[in-house]
């Protein structure tokens, strides 16, 4: 691994992210909608439990049906994505396969099997097991599914914040010495809380969607405003959560990943008493000059608040990208090393791992011991040894400035829309003869909600770059040595696949609403 950054093409390691990032958009266009779904149709099949309404047995047949459909696209595309772990990051698998295997093996052996094998149960089990039973499956099934995206999000967050593993210099693999460390992990327990609620959003919404063009064509009346209350509800009550989370992951991000919060919020000379930017005018498409730029255009702040929200002081310290890249002295005075300062580290560790591997192969075992004490103090910074320049350091600003202004008001404006329909409810309003232009405002909020999304991945992944494996692995070390023009024709291969699977999957979906649930 000591010079692989510059064996490898930088063509091949660009065509590998874009290729990721590719199938992993895509797929992230079924997950939530499966996880969403699978809450609110669990509560409609709830309610003709209790109250032996067929009308409640019809309208759960109805959205599982559309869950079922999104079920399907989901399965195909998660299962790329987890072969192209092998295919086009083979140095990285080889590196943690021990630690991040381990959840997806996991994931694929217990969730994924529990979830097939009582979706079978509540698709074909209508009449042929008790209501209690079948009950039992629909949520087993939405368990399961998520289940399913805990391993998967507890390998990611591992990969943000590496826990409960150790380098073994004799084989050149970080191996696991805790699984209740990678699992339980604070940073896999918040992600998954936050990633999951913010899929009830999507189901949430859809749902509400869905029932408001049934309202705008007199149509399903029942169906509909029933669908709508349950949608709203859990539509609000996911804002909320959201929110919270979101919290809590911003505390983390600033322990564990302040370069990803500093270009979130564009801060460049960090300090005490940092206040949360509402809105400033950062280029889109340029990186700003961090050396020179005391903070964006046309700012708008709100005093205290990211001191707040980083450390629960509002006088808080909270670094900018020139004091992690130059070094700074904490509050409690530790001193950050600079970045310079960790390039050397790491270079030192990565020559010390070469001279061990030598010594041990010439049986000098004194110099193995001399050579894997300083792999042992310098290991920390490891990965910044195959970093060129420290500039790489810096994530692309624009994108996570945006991106996260996207999702927390997009998150806002959900909040108000749920809220509204409760209200309007609470107050008698008939939801069923509203003017138009009501239904195509929650009509709109669908694509809308799947930006929000999109966006908060967009800051979890372009926030830890360069880093594969945060401060421990980048991405330049991370791909598979093969050629560029074997996954660029992969690239378009997947995007043509993955475009027509989306095509067909919304055809088959808007067919199946336009027909309506079974008589």
């Amino acid at each position: 691994m000591n010079n692989l950054w510059l064996a490898v093409d930088a063509s091949t390691i660009d065509w590998s992210r874009a290729q990721f990032a590719l199938t992993a958009i895509y797929h992230w266009l079924f997950v939530p909608l499966t996880l969403g779904l699978a809450v609110c149709m669990g509560i409609m099949e709830t309610c003709y439990y209790r109250t032996k309404d067929e009308f409640w047995k019809r309208t759960a047949k109805f959205w599982q049906k559309l869950f079922g459909i999104n079920f399907a696209m989901g399965v195909a595309t998660g299962i790329i994505l987890e072969f192209e772990f092998g295919t086009n990051w083979s140095n990285y698998s080889w590196f943690v396969g021990d630690i991040f295997g381990a959840p997806l093996a996991i994931e694929g052996i217990v969730a994924f099997f529990m979830e097939s094998t009582f979706v079978a149960v509540m698709y074909f089990g209508w009449n042929k097991v008790s209501k209690g039973f079948h009950l039992a499956s629909t949520w087993l099934t939405g368990i399961g599914a998520t289940i399913s995206a805990w391993w998967i999000l507890v390998a990611n967050a591992w990969m943000q914040c590496p826990v409960g593993c150790e380098f073994n210099a004799d084989t050149v693999r970080n191996e696991m010495v805790s699984f209740l460390d990678v699992a339980l992990s604070p940073f896999a327990v918040v992600k998954f809380c936050h990633t999951v609620i913010s899929a009830w959003i999507i189901g949430a919404i859809f749902v509400v969607a869905v029932s408001c063009w049934y309202l705008m064509k007199k149509r399903e009346t029942r169906l509909a405003l029933e669908s709508l209350r349950i949608g709203a509800i859990v539509g609000l009550v996911a804002s909320l959560l959201a929110a919270f989370t979101g919290h809590i992951s911003g505390e983390q991000v600033a322990e564990k990943q302040p370069m990803k919060l500093a270009a979130m919020e564009a801060l460049y000379n960090g300090g005490t008493d940092q206040s949360l930017t509402a809105v400033a005018w950062v280029n889109p498409f340029r990186q700003p000059d961090y050396t020179v730029e005391e903070e964006p255009p046309l700012r708008i702040a709100m005093p205290y608040a990211l001191s707040i929200m980083a450390t629960r002081d509002p006088h808080g310290y909270v670094p900018g990208v020139n004091e992690l890249l130059n070094g700074y002295t904490r509050p409690d005075g530790t001193r950050e090393p600079s970045a310079d300062e960790k390039i050397a580290m790491g270079k030192k560790a990565i020559m010390a791992l070469a001279a061990y591997r030598q010594a041990k192969a010439k049986g000098d075992e004194a110099t193995a011991a001399a050579q894997g004490q300083v792999i042992k103090d310098n290991f920390k910074y490891f990965g910044y040894g195959y970093i060129k320049d420290k500039a790489e350091l810096v994530p692309y600003i624009p994108v996570n400035f945006w991106a996260f202004r996207l999702m927390v008001g997009l998150g806002c404006v959900f909040i108000l829309f749920f809220a509204v329909i409760l209200f309007m409810d609470w107050r008698k309003k008939d939801l069923a003869n509203l003017p138009k232009w009501h239904y195509v405002v929650a009509i709109i909020l669908v694509p809308l909600a799947y930006v929000a999304s999109e966006s908060g991945w967009l800051v979890a992944e372009f926030g830890r770059q360069p880093w594969t494996i945060q401060d421990m692995l980048p991405v330049s070390a991370s791909v598979s040595d093969i050629p560029s023009g074997s996954v660029a024709l992969t690239f378009f291969i997947f995007l043509a696949l993955f475009t027509t699977m989306l095509i067909v999957e919304i055809n088959i979906l808007f067919k199946q609403i336009k027909r309506g649930p079974e008589e």
